[in-house]
């Protein structure tokens, strides 16, 4: 992934001295990872430097509100990290807790205990198929059409987006037209990043998974607050607990955010 007016920059600016498109890009990146940025419109403002702030904190030291040659190629690494890899199978349910897994660690639920709560839910909410299903699966389409008011925007994927809002967020993130075929978000590439991002943001009901499951706390109960209130949490948490000794999470460690100094550090 190239950011071709971020890629410009050839040493530390201000956040205040970049140019519009350098900042539509920037809050693109941010927005991608999980940073709250609010509208990608390009004008600098409060939430644009708390996300900003919160990304340099997070992966790579240096001052706050500077952006520079080691800022964007931190954001084009990790960015490029959460794109469909060419060894990703979704054929299986082994390859798909494998690119499942992989999501995880390149959008920073890198926790043990986060991604097998992610594996629970992919579980649960397909019914064990590991595979993208359409709300009310058992149901046809006439059936969904009479009975959700927020149709055609009802659940698709792994952890099912719904409403119009959050197919448009998700169509600009992912540079597809989700709005006008809201059936691409059954693709497993576009499902497996939804239902990572969605967990990381807190975008399906304002929950993030590191609320509850993080480095000194980990509550498979309550996480379920992030998809559907306590819905079946018990039975959710008791998948998670499972996959915590499963072979598809064996040997892993949390991974290494920070990226060293940043030249962006003076100023």
């Amino acid at each position: 992934m190239e950011f071709k007016a971020l890629s410009s920059i050839a040493q530390p600016l201000p956040l205040s001295e970049l140019s519009e498109p350098q900042v539509e890009e920037l809050q693109y990146a941010l927005s991608l990872l999980g940073y709250h940025v609010g509208d990608i419109d390009g004008l600098v403002g409060p939430k644009t430097r708390s996300a900003l702030a919160e990304f340099k904190a997070d992966v790579i030291e240096g001052h706050a509100d500077l952006v520079g040659p080691k800022t964007v190629e931190q954001l084009t690494k990790l960015a490029a990290g959460m794109a469909a890899s060419g060894t990703d199978d979704f054929s299986t349910r082994e390859g798909t807790l494998a690119a499942l897994r992989r999501q995880c660690e390149a959008q920073g639920l890198g926790l043990k205990a986060q991604i097998a709560y992610v594996f629970a839910t992919t579980e649960w909410e397909t019914n064990k198929t590991f595979r993208p299903v359409r709300e009310a699966y058992w149901k046809d389409e006439a059936w969904r059409r009479a009975n959700f008011r927020y149709y055609p925007y009802y659940g698709r994927g792994y952890v099912q987006i719904t409403w119009k809002n959050n197919y448009e967020k998700y169509a600009r993130l992912l540079n597809l037209d989700l709005v006008n075929q809201p059936d691409l978000a059954m693709d497993p590439a576009v499902a497996a990043f939804i239902a990572v991002h969605g967990f990381k943001t807190g975008t399906f009901t304002g929950r993030k998974l590191a609320d509850y499951v993080n480095e000194t706390r980990t509550d498979f109960v309550n996480a379920r607050r992030c998809i559907n209130g306590l819905d079946r949490a018990h039975e959710i948490a008791a998948l998670a607990e499972r996959y915590m000794g499963a072979p598809s999470l064996a040997g892993m460690s949390r991974p290494v955010l920070n990226a060293g100094n940043d030249d962006d550090a003076v100023g």
